[in-house]
């Protein structure tokens, strides 16, 4: 167990009884979940934020608005508990921020997180200086505009006053570390979602960092998930409610922190995650190199571990979408029904998710959405479930990358689209394998973030401990008839995709 500088912990091991507090710090708000050591969940409080969307591909948040939520929710969750009672406390969170800070912590710029795409030139300049190739094969990811150097690239040009007046660069829940503890750390997990991080040497890359012209000292301290970066301050204390001193664990960010929630903690196990955005993710041994360059590979929280992923961009913000347009008014169960009764197939309508660019399986930002084959005898129900066939034919081929490489013959399946009977069954028939859904299916993220704790803090020996957290609940196996059906139809998709590319270039270029 490393601790930062000279705080020392002592392990009390599994006779420690009280409560573990996860924090899930997402892009919509923060759920903070007070878990029993024995890894029930007692209670849990959201508390909601904004995104401020505007120009050509800009996304910030106030960071002073994830500190108010952890604060609130936390407070809310501890109403009767003793706060003595608390023995850890650690973070899983949205990755690829960027938040400059001067030397007392304070934010000089709104963070540009996950969805501002504004840093194009950087990357293009990334990929000229160092090759696209050699990029992916320090950092396991694709040069791209989502990602920290990037964006700290574009801060140096544009707002150099802003950039010369900072002390680090920090990810949401480093932020928030931060604010409990006065100590300025990162993880390897969202150290590797920078494009700044060596992945084969776990550590920041000289090479990378010389080619942007970015120091290395503006990149925080780089520790494992399950690190305690230090007590909680006094001033922490006052503000969250908790008993000061009390052990901040580091935490992850949510990709890596979702194979842990999901129970996939073994080599080459695989989960998909079917949230707002979607992804198939997993944990391996060794890095994990896609010579396609479809996924990504991060740094795992279970450390000497790696995380490979492939996200696709809109996965049930598509639906949301649709459904807002459609039947705004009808509730998700009653629409699940409606689903299953439109045939495979959708009576031949065919949905591309592409309504924000598209990551994993594309890489492509000026993808959009749309939908092929309408006539006038389909209905709302055959509009429904062509949305969520679209995107489980996505990610059929984020699978077929994996495929290359590993046996697939199962996967544990989680999000909140997972509570969907016929959204699991469709997804079962697509991937051609049996899915598992566990009975927390969408909060396999803070599940993570109370093992780390717990793991951290020395109650729990490793993180086979998850398995008290989660149990298998439902199995979907795939109907042989549906099957048939959409093989013959996933080429189809594939192709309506790369038929509308030149359409995409000519549309971004006329920006409308």
């Amino acid at each position: 167990m490393k601790v930062c500088e000279s705080v020392q912990y002592e392990k009390r091991g599994k006779h420690m009884t009280g409560y573990l507090i996860a924090h899930d710090i997402g892009t919509s708000g923060d759920k903070a979940t007070l878990y029993r050591t024995d890894g029930t969940a007692l209670r849990s409080e959201t508390v909601s934020y904004p995104v401020h969307y505007f120009g050509h591909h800009c996304a910030e948040q106030n960071p002073e608005d994830w500190w108010q939520a952890v604060c609130r929710s936390t407070r809310k969750i501890l109403e009767d508990i003793p706060a003595s009672s608390v023995l850890g406390l650690s973070f899983s969170a949205q990755m690829q921020c960027c938040l400059p800070v001067d030397r007392e912590g304070r934010p000089l710029h709104p963070a540009m997180i996950w969805a501002d795409h504004r840093a194009v030139e950087e990357r293009d300049h990334l990929i000229r200086s160092i090759g696209f190739d050699q990029m992916y094969d320090i950092t396991g990811h694709r040069p791209n505009e989502s990602y920290t150097l990037e964006k700290v690239m574009w801060l140096k040009k544009h707002e150099p006053d802003i950039y010369a007046g900072t002390y680090k660069i920090l990810q949401v829940k480093d932020y928030l570390l931060f604010r409990l503890t006065g100590r300025f750390a990162t993880d390897y997990s969202d150290a590797s979602g920078t494009n700044a991080m060596d992945l084969n040497r776990f550590d920041w890359s000289e090479d990378i960092l010389k080619a942007a012209e970015i120091s290395s000292d503006l990149f925080p301290e780089l520790h494992a998930s399950t690190d305690i970066i230090g007590p909680l301050t006094k001033e922490a204390a006052a503000a969250t409610g908790l008993p000061e001193g009390l052990p901040v664990v580091c935490g992850g960010g949510d990709g890596p922190c979702a194979a842990v929630g999901a129970g996939c903690i073994e080599d080459q196990q695989l989960y998909a995650t079917f949230g707002t955005s979607a992804w198939i993710g997993g944990t391996t041994k060794e890095k994990f190199v896609d010579d396609q360059k479809i996924l990504m590979c991060f740094a795992h929280v279970i450390p000497g571990r790696y995380a490979p992923c492939g996200t696709m961009q809109a996965a049930g913000s598509s639906y949301a979408y649709i459904r807002s347009l459609l039947e705004p008014d009808t509730a998700y169960e009653e629409l699940d029904r409606e689903i299953s009764c439109a045939p495979p197939g959708s009576d031949g309508l065919v949905f591309l998710p592409y309504l924000t660019g598209e990551r994993s399986p594309r890489w492509n930002e000026k993808a959009s959405g749309a939908f092929i084959g309408m006539r006038m005898e389909q209905t709302r129900k055959d509009y429904l479930r062509a949305v969520i066939e679209g995107i489980g034919f996505n990610l059929d081929l984020i699978l077929d990358a994996y495929r290359k490489n590993i046996p697939v013959e199962r996967m544990i399946l989680t999000g909140g689209g997972a509570k969907g009977q016929a959204v699991c069954q469709i997804l079962a028939d697509i991937f051609g394998i049996p899915l598992t859904v566990p009975d927390h299916a969408d909060t396999a993220t803070s599940i993570a973030a109370a093992v780390i704790a717990g793991v951290g803090i020395g109650l729990y020996p490793d993180f086979q401990a998850v398995g008290s957290f989660l149990h298998m609940e439902q199995k979907y196996t795939p109907v042989a008839e549906h099957r048939a059906v959409y093989q013959q139809l996933k080429p189809v998709f594939d192709e309506c995709y790369h038929a509308l590319e030149p359409v995409y270039n000519r549309m971004d270029a006329l920006h409308v």
